[in-house]
């Protein structure tokens, strides 16, 4: 089955409605995603936590999300599961209710627990929706599906911003308002299942021919570097960027209150700006691989980001401060649906092990660097840990040792 969903990718048109639709439900998931991190501030105040025990719920999260991606994937390729989607759903209204009614730390983790799983089932799927959906147009497919991702975080502390900090009071008990928007998520998630479910259907007489000859044209580009060790690679690039990422959703409130002395109510703004920017970089980046080529994409964002990442620590304004991460933002973000759709091309028929891979790893590589950040921001400072990130993009050099795939 996931061969023919290669041929469909080429042979219809791109289903435009499908993708924003797509965009849209990815958008639901990725804002409960965000809202935990912008709830940070709130728990660390409450419960009295340290920066590590703040990383270890990121962890927690990440890790539930991240763990059962790649064999989430594995098995949709096989057996695609069309109402997948809802069941994401509907495991993240149980977490956003537990989460807003969660007493202590155990049921805390609980929480972010189910709307990890969520994520892990949402990505992979999703993947392949967006891959079915295409119609040839593979870097701006994913570039769509991606950019309801990014525009989902930057919402997230927005939303925390009003719902939980203005009209909650800063109340964790607000938190429950979210789960009015993850019962619009499972309403909006049903009529990609319906069109998923008559995709499959037509698809199941489509020859294998096609798939195959464009398999072995990608295979034949890249007979001088291994498959496995250019995926390798991919992984690294993503971790990077990841990583930095992850240095700011999680810690750069703090980073503005201890540096500049601004409120906790007014940093949401900021982190909104970083993820917005994020998002619309997410969307650029998608067709300009498509345009230009996967690899180009990939050094763009590494040569372009990397000044601005090194600078911004040094930077005495908040406002310097703010127009330097939303740019350095953007410019990461475009490599991602490269990355992802360089990946798919080098191994065809495997959509949604590449989407569960990349997306797990991704996840999974934060669990354990927000961890680690946070033991480092408790022994040394947050502005260490942000010197120390801002080396991060230089990772991407690695792009020297990946091959042009031709098509």
């Amino acid at each position: 089955m996931a061969t023919n969903i290669k041929v469909e990718a080429s042979a219809q048109k791109t289903s435009y409605i499908i993708l924003w639709t797509l965009c849209g439900c990815h958008c639901f998931n990725d804002t409960f995603q965000s809202v935990i991190p912008a709830i940070f501030p709130l728990l660390k105040s409450e419960l009295a936590l340290s920066f590590f025990w703040i990383g270890l719920i990121s962890t927690v999260f990440q890790f539930s999300s991240s763990i059962f991606q790649p064999l989430v994937g594995w098995y949709c390729d096989k057996h695609p599961m069309p109402y997948a989607l809802t069941a994401a759903m509907c495991s993240t209204f149980f977490g956003i209710i537990l989460l807003s009614q969660a007493g202590n730390y155990t049921l805390i983790l609980l929480a972010v627990t189910f709307i990890g799983f969520g994520s892990a089932i949402t990505h992979p799927e999703a993947t392949r929706l967006a891959f079915l959906a295409s119609g040839g147009r593979l870097g701006f497919a994913q570039s769509v599906f991606q950019v309801g991702g990014n525009a989902g975080a930057a919402l997230g502390p927005l939303l925390v911003f009003f719902v939980v900090y203005s009209f909650g009071g800063g109340k964790q008990s607000s938190i429950i308002w979210f789960s009015l928007l993850s019962v619009a998520a499972i309403l909006w998630s049903l009529p990609l299942s319906r069109w998923y479910v008559r995709r499959l259907k037509e698809q199941q007489e489509k020859p294998l021919a096609e798939t195959k000859a464009a398999s072995n044209t990608i295979r034949a580009a890249n007979d001088n570097l291994p498959i496995a060790f250019t995926i390798f690679i991919l992984l690294v690039l993503v971790f990077s960027k990841n990583l930095y990422t992850i240095s700011i959703s999680n810690f750069f409130t703090f980073y503005l209150m201890d540096k500049y002395g601004i409120t906790e109510h007014s940093s949401q703004l900021f982190l909104f700006a970083f993820l917005f920017a994020s998002a619309a970089g997410t969307l650029i980046g998608g067709s300009l691989g498509d345009k230009y080529g996967r690899r180009r994409i990939i050094w763009f964002s590494i040569l372009g980001a990397a000044p601005l990442t090194l600078i911004m620590p040094l930077v005495n304004s908040i406002w310097a401060t703010c127009a330097l991460s939303m740019c350095a933002g953007a410019i990461m973000a475009s490599a991602f649906p490269a990355i992802i759709i360089y990946a798919q091309e080098l191994m065809p028929g495997k959509v949604g092990t590449v989407g569960g891979l990349f997306f797990g790893f991704s996840f999974g590589a934060g669990a354990i660097a927000s961890s680690l950040l946070g033991i480092l921001a408790d022994y040394q400072s947050i502005g260490f840990v942000y010197n120390v990130c801002a080396y991060l993009p230089l990772i991407g050099l690695l792009t020297w040792y990946l091959p042009n795939v031709k098509r």
